[in-house]
């Protein structure tokens, strides 16, 4: 069905002729680009690179529609799409039949129930967390980032995989060099050959390797010791795998859906917590009412599935985290037909995206919308504010599988601490938001650790 000509309107934005420009800024300077786009032509922008043109939708009902209504006619986009030579084809880049089949292997590790009974695992993580914070207490500064990666990777070994992450002690690292090559893709459009023998290049050709020996140790270990019977995913996705008809489709199927659930599995909660210690850093006061919340609920046991409807502020104070420094900060998606975004022609073949990180802050939505308010999520106040408008783990069919899990990590780990320890930011410190994969702190997060009680 042919559009109207009223319907086949554009946004506003700059000329193809500054297609330079854009480039160096999508390379220097992400999160201001798409800030400063908002700011200067609207909800609706329109940004022309090259040959290619990407829509920008800063509204809640634009996130709807193509996130959720119109979802079937969106694809993963650009960024993702560059990402998939880093991670292949898991569930995080994947589409259509291969989606819906990888999506439903994994699935029933995320039911409420098997949740529940991830409590203690998390509670055990969250506790030797805080024995090797102490440990620095009263010396010198302590990068939290990276204890935060080693505490998730923890928790993904032991709750998802039903393993001992701690050997390979790598593996942050390696995905580190994973986000920084697909993001330099993303920011040159991909136009630099990756034959050309850049230290980048070097550092994610060598990643990618070491990966792809953890995932095979993993797989190996868990047939030989178990038959891949469990029902954990590791197991799952074996057995998935042994269902392919061409035996290296399968193994290669499994090692690119390993690799990005090591990858998603630990690095969005691990810069969640990293985000949410600054933020209680700059805000002392809050960090005295999630203390005084913990010591009264937990007392002095380990939290358990019952404990999270009742870390009732702890649990605010995470979701404003993501609000301001949301773990997806970016979800791209590319037109398949021809559509009509509230107005807004869309030609087939268009990047879309929809920025979460903009999105949280808009005005109509979020008064004061820079300032940390951990009491904007009291349920009094958020019954009138549109669903869409909040988007820290994306939405529609292709919302975060792990979202709950997550959460439920975050929380725990966050009262945990509290309870015990206060952390501060080296004095002098600046904290930079790098926009990789996630939204993550650039350089790590070196805090001091002082006791309490």
């Amino acid at each position: 069905m042919s559009l109207s000509t009223q319907t086949r309107r554009v946004p506003p934005g700059p000329s193809r002729a500054a297609t330079l420009r854009t480039l160096w800024v999508m390379n220097r300077d992400r999160l201001g680009m798409m800030t400063s786009a908002v700011a200067r032509y609207g909800d609706a922008v329109r940004v022309p690179v090259g040959p290619m043109t990407l829509f920008f939708f800063n509204y809640p009902d634009h996130a709807k529609h193509v996130l959720a209504d119109n979802a079937a006619n969106y694809h993963k986009g650009i960024g993702l799409v560059h990402a998939r030579r880093a991670l292949g084809d898991g569930l995080l880049t994947s589409e259509g039949s291969l989606w819906r089949k990888q999506r439903a292997v994994i699935q029933p590790a995320f039911q409420a129930r098997r949740i529940a009974q991830y409590d203690t695992a998390i509670a055990q993580e969250a506790i030797a967390l805080v024995r090797r914070l102490r440990a620095h207490a009263g010396g010198g500064p302590v990068d939290v980032l990276a204890e935060m990666t080693q505490l998730t990777l923890g928790v993904l070994g032991r709750t998802l995989l039903d393993a001992d992450l701690s050997r390979f002690g790598s593996v942050g690292q390696s995905f580190r060099a994973v986000q920084d090559q697909a993001m330099f893709e993303l920011a040159t459009l991909n136009l630099v050959p990756t034959w050309i023998p850049l230290p980048a290049q070097r550092r994610f050709r060598r990643a990618r390797r070491d990966l792809a020996r953890v995932v095979d140790r993993l797989v190996a270990e868990r047939t030989a010791d178990a038959g891949a019977h469990g029902d954990d995913v590791l197991s799952r996705l074996i057995v998935s795998a042994r269902e392919e008809a061409d035996p290296r489709v399968g193994t290669q199927r499994l090692r690119d859906e390993l690799i990005t659930l090591l990858l998603a599995g630990h690095e969005t909660t691990a810069s969640t917590l990293g985000w949410t210690f600054y933020l209680l850093h700059r805000h002392p006061e809050v960090w005295e009412r999630v203390h005084a919340e913990a010591v009264e609920v937990l007392g002095d046991r380990p939290p358990s599935y019952e404990d999270l409807r009742r870390l009732t502020y702890t649990s605010m104070v995470i979701e404003e985290a993501m609000r301001l420094y949301p773990p997806v900060w970016i979800l791209t998606r590319r037109a398949q037909g021809d559509d009509n975004v509230n107005g807004y022609h869309v030609r087939a073949g268009s990047d879309v995206l929809i920025c979460p990180y903009t999105l949280h802050r808009h005005p109509d939505f979020w008064p004061e919308p820079e300032r940390f308010d951990p009491e904007r999520f009291n349920p009094q106040r958020t019954a009138d504010r549109p669903r869409y408008a909040y988007l820290p783990f994306g939405a529609g069919p292709r919302f975060c599988v792990g979202s709950n899990l997550g959460l439920m990590e975050a929380v725990f780990v966050l009262a945990v601490v509290a309870r015990e320890l206060r952390l501060t930011l080296l004095r002098g410190y600046r904290v930079v938001a790098e926009p990789m994969l996630s939204l993550r702190v650039r350089g790590g997060l070196p805090m001091t650790v002082h006791p309490v009680g």
